[in-house]
């Protein structure tokens, strides 16, 4: 299923709107919905995204997609919302937004790999405080889901992550 022509220019249009409040545009998804499209467009930041947040940028969002064309006249629906835990790690905030989470991850190598995000850098991420894994290594990541999480990753990590730490990529290995 090829993807709508429409959708980069709505990344071009919207990306500047989004920036504008703060949020990263994450996506922009075109569902054809009945007579109606749905226009679905994904926002994320460091900390999370709260209702507030949503309500804001959908309302900057529906502002400039109804001054532009790139719809055409047809109805739409816009639905704004962050991403959910199911969404792939496959950019270096993706991982970044994970610290303190169970993640699996995909190697290039064909390899798995599943620890907790314990730290990332500009070159890659720390996963249980001592494996280092580039970023160029990783094809993506996925969350996983913990029903009984442990306390002390709800202490040191809790909330916007205080607790994770930043690896220092001054001493990685080439």
């Amino acid at each position: 299923m090829g993807s709508d022509p429409r959708r980069g220019r709505l990344v071009e249009l919207l990306g500047p709107v989004v920036a504008e409040k703060g949020l990263d545009l994450e996506d922009v998804k075109i569902v054809p919905a009945g007579r109606r499209r749905l226009v679905r467009v994904i926002v994320d930041r460091d900390g999370g995204v709260t209702l507030d947040d949503v309500a804001e940028v959908s309302q900057s969002v529906s502002k400039r997609l109804d001054e532009s064309d790139v719809l055409g006249t047809g109805p739409y629906v816009l639905e704004v919302s962050s991403p959910g835990v199911d969404r792939p790690l496959t950019e270096p905030r993706h991982w970044r937004r994970a610290r303190g989470r169970l993640v699996k991850a995909e190697m290039r190598d064909g390899t798995t790999v599943e620890g907790r995000v314990t730290g990332t850098g500009e070159s890659g991420v720390e996963l249980d405080g001592t494996r280092r894994i580039a970023f160029d290594e990783l094809v993506r990541g996925r969350v996983q889901v913990e029903f009984n999480r442990p306390a002390e990753f709800d202490d040191a990590f809790g909330g916007d992550f205080d607790g994770a730490h930043d690896v220092d990529d001054t001493d990685d290995e080439g």
